[in-house]
């Protein structure tokens, strides 16, 4: 389930890829994205704790992370 007001996407090569798993967890700073086993998977309980920095995005290849802003239907991308 999404948070109330934030989501996230990954691409299926993102979320298989163990390098920007271990650098997506290193990245943000309320541990919305969690390195299992080389797989990144989103702490969907810390949904709601975005800042929207971006740094997600940007520690990512082009298109492989949204964040997709609820309430207002836009997103974070490149």
């Amino acid at each position: 389930m999404a948070g109330t007001f934030i989501d996230v996407e990954l691409t299926d090569e993102a979320r298989d890829d163990a390098q920007l798993a271990q650098e997506l967890e290193d990245t943000c700073p309320v541990d919305i994205f969690a390195n299992r086993e080389g797989r990144t998977e989103i702490v969907e309980e810390n949904l709601d704790e975005c800042v929207l920095c971006e740094m997600c995005v940007v520690a990512a290849p082009p298109g492989a992370v949204r964040v997709l802003k609820l309430y207002d239907d836009t997103s974070l991308e490149r």
